[in-house]
């Protein structure tokens, strides 16, 4: 049976895949030694501090290559060959997260150089490897697409806020309580009508899109 591709378009709205743990990988070839890292970022501060991370664990590699990808629409992402030959090895790296249409997600390779040239062939091949294996030791994670609002609401009606957020698989990002609460929260794209309309049934209470 054919998919709807309607249905198919609006799926893949709603969701996206990630990583939700670090991993590592190992490749060699003609001596050279190739260790990729694999880390679940959400923002490209996380991006250098995990880069620095690896760089002072590995100070006298040869190369430290990588490429990232964030957000939910996947606009945001960078690559590095770091001295490698242009082309060689960010963009492969890249090409291995797309392929697993993963975002949320930095991948960086570090290089010790073995003495034997691999040329722009081998290059490309051996960070295509080394990325292609360290996503093989972490399962992707299918997440859905949240869109922030916020909400104000007395403290007496905590109770009925939170079991909307609960029973919609919402996340709740921020919250300040007291006598007057605001919660910031992340409603689910596939359940946003339903919880909007739940919210919106309690008295007294503004939901407002940020």
């Amino acid at each position: 049976m054919t998919p709807n591709p309607t249905t198919t378009t609006m799926a893949e709205q709603e969701i996206y895949y990630t990583v939700d743990k670090p991993g590592i990988a190992e490749f060699k070839d003609r001596g050279s030694k190739f260790i990729a890292y694999a880390f679940p970022i959400t923002k490209v501060e996380e991006f250098k501090a995990r880069l620095d991370e690896v760089k002072k664990e590995h100070p006298k590699a040869s190369h430290h290559c990588f490429a990232y990808r964030i957000g939910t629409d996947k606009n945001t992402f960078r690559v590095s060959d770091d001295g490698e030959p242009s082309g060689t090895a960010g963009k492969p790296i890249l090409g291995q997260i797309d392929s697993k249409e993963l975002t949320n997600i930095l991948i960086v390779v570090v290089r010790y150089f073995g003495g034997t040239l691999l040329g722009v062939p081998g290059l490309i091949n051996a960070y295509k490897m080394s990325a292609s294996m360290v996503l093989q030791m972490i399962p992707a994670t299918q997440r859905f697409i949240e869109v922030p609002y916020i909400v104000h609401f007395d403290h007496s009606q905590i109770n009925d806020i939170m079991m909307v957020v609960k029973q919609t698989n919402s996340t709740v990002i921020e919250q300040e309580l007291g006598l007057f609460c605001h919660m910031k929260i992340g409603i689910s794209k596939a359940r946003l009508q339903e919880a909007l309309y739940r919210l919106n049934d309690i008295r007294n209470v503004e939901v407002r899109k940020l």
